[in-house]
């Protein structure tokens, strides 16, 4: 039992040392301590990795607390004029232009083969950073065209499969959504749409720390990754659109006023990809319905619709603003 800890330690060390700065001999001890504590709490301040505003900046209604309404973390990216694209925000570096349509395995082959930009450590996306370079002001595809070129593609596979379901994968698709689709739909496997890899390079999206939530005490949670600032129970009753957006303006919770609707890459940034039923974390989120969870992100080709999660396994859509959904508020975000 020692020696299991011991290992798991040391494992512990090798992440979070990079991640954090610490020197090695003061992570292990961290993590030694955790391990004899048979719990970990994360008694310092990770470093922030912001995450990138949705890009969206029209106005869809007159109430305040939409999307536009906050610029926070700008989406920003440099062409190398390699065939790579850097994110300015998250630091990942990205294949400009799709690898095309492939089946899942054959595209794991392909990124261990792949030499672009002068690169070799090229891999799969996870399911979050595909779905944090969507811009949400256009849709078909939901990418800044002018750095990512469009291609034919419907989905773009990611690297990890469903907690339930190894036949599925995440994908993320060109209109803006996030979901788990059979490997079989991919026309290469004999399925009728067009499944594509877009790589990626880069760790530091990769690595979320296991424990980077902190639980305030005063019915707020911290999320010492991104900075951002939780409700920690959310509301029991489904409410439309419009009213989630008054209700955030009306809380005040843990000192705090300034409460908003999340927008959609906020409310993805919970989704656990491990688990389901609920997908957030019930150790910090209490009481979570399984249901869909409204953002301030609205359609950008539609007014009457907003986008949402649901929190079986967090597939991201959308629906019409006049249907009821839950909301589960935010604050923060500014460095």
């Amino acid at each position: 039992m020692l020696l299991t800890k011991m290992v798991s330690s040391v494992l512990w060390v090798r992440r979070f040392s990079r991640l954090l700065g610490f020197s090695l001999l003061t992570a292990f001890l961290i993590a030694c301590a955790a391990s004899a504590a048979d719990t970990v709490t994360v008694a310092t301040t990770l470093p922030l990795f912001p995450l990138p505003d949705t890009g969206q900046t029209l106005s869809y209604t007159d109430t305040p607390g939409e999307d536009s309404d906050y610029n926070l973390h700008a989406p920003s990216f440099v062409d190398h004029g390699d065939g790579t694209v850097t994110d300015g925000v998250t630091g990942l570096m990205w294949q400009k232009q799709d690898g095309g349509e492939m089946t899942f395995d054959r595209a794991a082959a392909y990124v261990r083969s792949l030499a672009l930009g002068g690169y070799r450590d090229w891999r799969l996306p996870t399911a979050r950073e595909l779905f944090d370079i969507h811009s949400f002001d256009r849709i078909n595809p939901a990418l800044n065209g002018t750095y990512f070129t469009k291609t034919a593609a419907e989905y773009w596979w990611s690297g990890e499969t469903r907690s339930d379901a190894a036949g599925y994968v995440w994908v993320t698709n060109a209109g803006g959504g996030l979901g788990a689709h059979p490997k079989a739909e991919t026309l290469s496997a004999g399925g009728s749409k067009r499944f594509h890899v877009r790589v990626v390079r880069g760790t530091q999206s990769q690595e979320v720390p296991q424990y980077h939530f902190k639980d305030n005490g005063d019915g707020t949670v911290s999320d010492l990754y991104t900075g951002l600032m939780w409700q920690q129970v959310a509301g029991q009753e489904p409410v439309v659109w419009e009213d989630a957006l008054h209700q955030a303006a009306a809380l005040s919770l843990g000192g705090k006023r300034d409460w908003r609707l999340p927008n959609i890459k906020e409310l993805e940034s919970l989704r656990i990809a491990t688990r389901g039923n609920p997908c957030f974390d019930p150790t910090f989120f209490r009481s979570v319905n399984i249901g869909n969870f409204w953002s301030s992100t609205s359609m950008a080709n539609g007014a009457s619709k907003a986008w949402n999660l649901h929190t079986e396994f967090g597939l991201v859509s959308y629906s019409e603003k006049t249907t009821k959904a839950f909301s589960l508020f935010v604050r923060g975000g500014l460095n």
